[in-house]
């Protein structure tokens, strides 16, 4: 028999430990929370306002150049339009003149013409277009444009005459090329210009992150050891001694547990892109049966019903730690938010997994908000917000189907399928 007074020495000193780190972890949580989505809430703010009105005022100062340029393209056209036509009328005074001889209508390589007398008849030329505007000086018809002049005098019987020629696309499409790869190169440009103003204007934030991030890493590293001993020591004297005080040993056993998949889950959010992972084949069913005997203690203190239907040799390829870190976050929402005297219902078949629980149930319009880091629907019970954030990770990296059915007041069911 262990003296009584050595076991509350150990239980006070246990006690003291649980709740200086679960002070200091919920300081950490508190502050990350808060840098991380001010930070995250100022740098899309500052691009969505940078970058928006950098875009319209580039936008609209590529438009008003588009409109003068192609007024400036237009008007050259033109002009090459009224010289050929000056070139022509030239020709038809001089056969104006020579009457008497030969008549061979002049004409102009890669232009078109034709001559109208008084009552807009055609009288001859290298082309009759059906409609023209005879009120216009220059215009445009499809991808055509027409100069139509007015001779004083006559020249051979002809009053109008009309020079045609096809719009030249080529000035256009150049500065339409220079005009995109402008506002390519000038948005990649401003892109990184906002990128890097966004940087300085959220740098003190972002080092306060990191300042917590490391202050993080190392308080979980020096929560270990605590925790460890705990449980350690907690297990050794439940098997070696009998004593008094039971129930305050499985309440300290409880809390280390919780602080023991605390740190788990804070070492997976630090580390989960940069430790080595082992796929190994598992065996499903006996893990889920090793977890849950884990979690007997917070099982009976809640009085929980566990009903468990696990199809034996369950196998499935993926990291041991994973796999725990999966389970063991799955079971620790479905005690927590499970009602005093509720049931835990665990089905596993090849291919599935099934759990549900009772309690107070998810809104349908909350289940997706949940699932983001730091995100809870129900604050009663406490709690980080990073469980579920775990399980969808852990899920995606694996191709898991991961789907979550509840409603307020209804049982939640968490399904994984692969």
């Amino acid at each position: 028999m262990i003296k009584h007074s050595v076991v509350p020495s150990v239980k006070a000193r246990s006690k003291i430990e649980v709740v200086k780190v679960v002070r200091v972890v919920n300081f950490i949580n508190r502050q990350a929370i808060v840098m991380l989505s001010s930070e995250k809430r100022s740098l899309i703010r500052f691009l969505i306002i940078y970058l928006s009105s950098t875009f319209v005022l580039f936008a609209l100062g590529t438009y008003i150049f588009y409109n003068f340029q192609k007024h400036q393209i237009m008007d050259s056209q033109n002009d090459k339009l009224q010289l050929k036509s000056e070139h022509i009328l030239q020709k038809l005074r001089e056969l104006h003149q020579t009457f008497d001889q030969p008549l061979f209508y002049p004409n102009e390589p890669s232009f078109d013409s034709a001559i109208y007398n008084l009552d807009k008849a055609y009288i001859f030329g290298t082309f009759n277009p059906k409609k023209i505007a005879w009120d216009k000086e220059f215009y445009q018809d499809g991808e055509k444009l027409f100069y139509l002049y007015r001779m004083k005098p006559y020249y051979l019987g002809a009053v109008y005459l009309l020079v045609g020629q096809d719009l030249d696309k080529k000035p256009f499409e150049a500065l339409v090329r220079m005009l995109v790869l402008f506002l390519i190169g000038a948005g990649v440009l401003l892109t990184l210009l906002g990128f890097f103003l966004g940087r300085l204007f959220t740098a003190p934030m972002r080092e306060s992150i990191e300042m917590m991030d490391r202050f993080i890493e190392d308080t979980t590293h020096e929560l270990n050891t605590p925790v460890s001993t705990i449980l350690s020591n907690i297990e050794l004297i439940d098997t070696l001694y009998e004593c008094e005080g039971k129930t305050e040993m499985k309440r300290i056993e409880m809390a280390s547990k919780t602080l023991s998949r605390l740190y788990e889950d804070l070492t997976f959010l630090k580390l989960n892109h940069n430790y080595h992972r082992k796929i190994e084949k598992l065996n499903l069913s006996n893990l889920l049966i090793e977890r849950l005997a884990f979690y007997d203690t917070l099982i009976e203190a809640k009085a929980i019903k566990v009903v468990k239907d696990i199809a034996p040799d369950v196998f499935i390829e993926m990291d041991h730690n994973d796999a725990i870190r999966l389970l063991d976050n799955i079971f620790s929402n479905a005690i927590k938010y499970n009602y005093k005297s509720g049931r835990i219902e665990v089905t596993l078949t090849a291919g599935k997994l099934e759990i549900i629980n009772d309690g107070e149930g998810i809104r349908k319009e909350d289940i997706r908000l949940i699932q983001s880091r730091f995100k809870r629907a129900n604050s009663s019970e406490g709690g980080f917000g990073i469980g579920l954030d775990i399980i969808g990770q852990i899920a995606k990296r694996y191709n898991f189907k991961l789907e979550i059915i509840s409603d307020t007041n209804q049982p939640t069911k968490v399904i994984l399928s692969w």
